[in-house]
């Protein structure tokens, strides 16, 4: 008997800001899959630079409203593109599931007037994806965690517990512009959090020293050597001790934060990158013995996102994780660039079918919800 299966299109951009990553997919009624094309379009400079301004809290109303529908317009393209190169008609997708871009996360609770709550913004306008898509389009998923109570994220262990199955002790760590575990066990309760900072410090100070947009296979973090005493500085950030659940993004490692942590970096522009690219790698250390091995132990750290390919960083975690199999997505022929846009494809699967998509015990939901809104 064949399988009911839907074909979908996740649409991903994170906080790295560089573009949309786009997957195509089928999903059967067993949540198996299969990839059947990827897309990526990046950000003209001019967007790429006004989203920027909005998330580190320079823009203006304005901004974001035209920024909602310019972003919704991308997405949109992103897709297309997919459906022409596939082969496939508008009429052959089900469904289009779109994270947008986050421009603001709130994930403390904040009091105004008696209200307390945490809030999140993504823009990308859905409506404007399906009109010019002509496909159905759900989005906007962190907002119906919050309102439940959690911290609208992280969302993807849903579809990390989907794809790597519980059935060994492993960490999936993405590392985009943020990084990120998803802790899967057959002792404890899956759980995941932002260890904190991926890519986007050593960007900042990639594109400040060397007018580079990011270090490529990590190539100016290995030509330089870490400095002990400003890594041990950096390290004194609170958020890396805070307990659990907890996110992060732009409102705390925003372009502010880098020129403080800038002003006591060693003199050596090297120096400054392999001393960032440790600290991505430290805490993500720190994190496994601090929160996750007090729960489970690990045997597989699977890396994806864009971290995956920096040479220097995947080096220096397996210096740290001695002992543990370090694997990437690839592993499990998941291209690294594409998971997320996987995972959103799911998420929005379980949207249309009304299945409860958030994982409470990593976002701190009072209870399981089905997030994502509709436009058809």
């Amino acid at each position: 008997m064949e399988k009911n299966c839907k074909t979908a299109i996740g649409l991903m951009s994170g906080t790295s800001m560089d573009g949309i990553d786009g997957c195509l997919v089928k999903i059967f009624d067993d949540f198996k899959f299969e990839i059947l094309s990827v897309n990526t379009v990046s950000y003209p400079d001019e967007i790429r630079n006004k989203l920027l301004e909005i998330a580190n809290n320079n823009g203006n109303t304005q901004d974001i409203c035209e920024m909602d529908f310019v972003t919704g317009k991308l997405f949109a393209k992103c897709a297309n593109e997919l459906i022409i190169k596939s082969g496939l008609k508008p009429d052959n997708v089900d469904f289009i599931a779109s994270h947008g871009q986050t421009v603001f996360h709130i994930p403390e609770l904040k009091n105004y007037s008696g209200i307390t709550t945490r809030s999140t913004l993504q823009i990308g306008n859905i409506s404007v994806i399906s009109e010019e898509t002509g496909v159905l389009t759900t989005g906007n998923f962190r907002v119906k965690d919050i309102a439940a109570g959690g911290q609208g994220a992280p969302l993807v262990p849903f579809a990390d517990e989907i794809i790597f199955k519980k059935e060994i002790p492993r960490g999936i760590q993405n590392i985009g512009g943020i990084s990120n575990i998803t802790v899967l066990s057959p002792v404890c309760e899956t759980f995941a959090f932002d260890t904190g900072p991926g890519n986007m410090l050593i960007d900042y100070a990639v594109k400040k020293y060397f007018d580079l947009p990011y270090d490529r296979d990590g190539e100016i973090g290995l030509s330089g050597n870490i400095d002990k005493n400003w890594l041990e500085f950096l390290l004194k950030e609170p958020y890396y001790k805070k307990n659990l659940p907890k996110t992060t993004g732009r409102e705390l490692f925003n372009d502010r934060y880098a020129e403080k942590i800038l002003e006591k970096a060693p003199e050596k522009k090297n120096d400054i990158i392999a001393t960032l690219t440790a600290l991505t790698a430290r805490t993500i250390y720190d994190a496994y013995k601090n929160f996750v091995l007090p729960e489970t132990r690990i045997n597989e750290l699977v890396l994806g996102g864009g971290g995956a390919c920096n040479k220097f960083l995947t080096e220096l975690l397996k210096s740290y994780f001695h002992g543990i199999v370090i694997k990437t997505h690839a592993d499990f022929g998941i291209n690294d660039k594409f998971k997320e846009a996987l995972a959103f494809a799911i998420l929005g699967y379980c949207t249309i079918n009304k299945i409860p998509n958030n994982v409470p015990s990593c976002t701190g939901a009072k209870k399981k919800v089905i997030m994502g809104e509709i436009s058809y």
